[in-house]
């Protein structure tokens, strides 16, 4: 029943895209033939404002009427340009994820629920809330130690926000499956795995252990590093619905002429943004993914603080190691490497010729060389090259994408303090000193300290293994001589599985049907 209801709110999904103008806006070449039809119906089903406005407009009035859940989602899709494109994923990186607070009373019901313990046990003082989200709202807090009292952010999850997602996820799920199905070259962003990444990125939010976890982690990871923190866990306060951190006072990244009027120097600022960036990304394959300058402040001390962690990205070795000789190969002008790169990692399918691979590269390469170095982008860059390995048949990778778009978000942030800041000047001791631990002799150290961890990892697993053979072989041994028979609990499941995929068919028969008819009510009705 579950699956049912997520086919009706799927259709209610593209009533509200259809009726705010955002189908019929979309470029019909290239599309199949049952597509262009249904968008020629959506052309004749949009409100009149709709067809008169921005498509930015239509989009954002779509998925603010469509619901706060939906917000979330599409900011998280502003950052798969691959999969909604270009143009769509900058109008969805405007959506403000900004809705009014609820009561301060249910708020203290969630903190009690999720810690056990009374608020005022907890709290010397509890404040009314001072900013509200789709999945939680903060209220300023006091706490007394030891005779002191300091100052605390308390984040508390909104009721009902799990239950509210997990009903719009599984409509995100119905349409990838039905994309996979009826439109093969959607295949290759692999939908499904896109949707999945949405519920574990959403599950990861909603759990606010998880983001106190991200915060500790990175505050490790950062503990040497200048002009860069995160604000301290109070784990003693933190629970599954509400996360308590130091409360931060600074300046915002957004106001510069207030970072301006208190006398820091913009240029250092942006310096130490992309530095810290590209350290915590390429070092520990562990970055704050959602760097916006809402989520940025400055200390009296001059210490930009990111806040707000709910969305984190991690490369392995493998992707860090692939982004530094992408980066070394466009500065040295070294396109076959950039080419073979891509093969080595596998990312591109082995039967396309490398040396076109490397003529493409060039295309993107060549033309950087000839600009200033204060107007290179390094995000567009990989944006380029993402387009170009499209062609390549290069599969959708989200650790990339996910790269990518921060990227974009931190330089914007970098040249809103200072528009002619040199990326690839303040990027050059961050990535000079990355590219030359691991791509140089000490790259060969490293890579033999793992070789022998893996061996004596294999070496340990040795008799497990082997005992395991043993009895495959044994298995193997017996089917050959017996035949290969079902128990009659597994042919049992066979034939339940074929009896639900026949009665899905029937059930996806009667969905289209009562969705004509709902489209012809709400016609009626307009």
């Amino acid at each position: 029943m579950s699956t049912i209801g997520a086919y009706f709110r799927l259709i209610n999904l593209g009533w509200v895209l259809a009726r705010e103008g955002v189908i019929s806006a979309l470029p019909s070449e290239n599309l199949p033939l049952p597509a262009r039809i249904g968008r020629s119906v959506a052309g004749m089903i949009a409100r009149r404002r709709s067809l008169g406005s921005a498509q930015s407009d239509n989009l954002a009035r779509a998925v603010e009427r469509l619901g706060p859940s939906y917000v979330k989602i599409g900011q998280f899709f502003a950052t798969r340009p691959d999969v909604v494109g270009e143009v769509f994923a900058a109008d969805l990186a405007q959506l403000r994820d900004q809705l009014p607070t609820f009561p301060q009373a249910v708020a203290i019901a969630q903190i009690e629920g999720s810690l056990g313990r009374p608020v005022p046990s907890l709290f010397k003082t509890f404040g009314e809330p001072v900013a509200a989200a789709s999945i939680a709202q903060v209220h300023p807090a006091e706490i007394e130690e030891d005779g002191v009292v300091r100052k605390v952010a308390v984040k508390v999850i909104r009721p009902g926000v799990r239950e509210r997602f997990a009903r719009d996820l599984e409509t995100n799920f119905a349409l990838g499956h039905l994309q996979e199905r009826f439109y093969p070259p959607a295949r290759r962003l692999k939908p499904i795995e896109v949707a999945k990444t949405l519920e574990q990125t959403t599950k990861v939010e909603m759990d606010l252990r998880l983001e106190a976890a991200a915060l500790s982690e990175l505050a490790e990871n950062a503990a040497d590093d200048p002009g860069f923190r995160v604000p301290k866990v109070d784990w003693e306060r933190t629970g599954r619905d509400v996360v308590t951190m130091e409360w931060i006072d600074g300046i915002k990244m957004s106001d510069v002429e207030g970072l301006r009027a208190a006398g820091f120097n913009l240029n250092d600022l942006a310096e130490k943004l992309m530095q810290s960036f590209l350290r915590h990304t390429l070092r520990d394959g562990f970055f704050h993914a959602d760097m916006h300058q809402g989520n940025l402040f400055v200390d009296r001390e001059g210490i930009i603080v990111a806040v707000d962690m709910g969305i984190v990205g991690r490369l392995g070795r493998k992707e860090r190691r692939f982004l530094a000789e992408i980066l070394y190969g466009f500065i040295t002008r070294d396109y076959q490497r950039v080419a073979d790169v891509h093969f080595e990692a596998g990312y591109v399918p082995g039967h396309h010729d490398h040396a076109s691979f490397a003529q493409a590269i060039r295309a993107i390469g060549e033309p950087i060389h000839g600009q200033p170095a204060d107007t290179i982008s390094m995000a567009k860059l990989l944006t380029l090259l993402f387009e170009v390995t499209e062609l390549f048949d290069m599969e959708t990778r989200p650790e990339l994408i996910m790269l990518q778009k921060t990227m974009v978000v931190v330089e914007g942030v970098a040249r809103s303090l200072n528009p002619k800041f040199n990326m690839w000047k303040a990027s050059e001791p961050v990535v000079g000193s990355w590219i030359r631990d691991n791509l140089g002799p000490k790259r060969i150290a490293t890579d033999l300290r793992d070789g022998l961890k893996a061996a004596l990892r294999l070496a340990e697993a040795a008799p497990r293994i082997a005992g395991e053979a043993e009895k495959l072989a044994q298995n193997m041994t017996t089917m050959s001589e017996n035949g290969f028979r079902f128990d009659a609990e597994t042919a049992e499941a066979i034939g339940r599985s074929e009896a639900r995929h026949s009665r899905s068919g029937r059930i996806a028969l009667w969905i289209i049907a009562v969705a004509l008819v709902y489209i012809a009510w709400k016609l009626s009705s307009f």
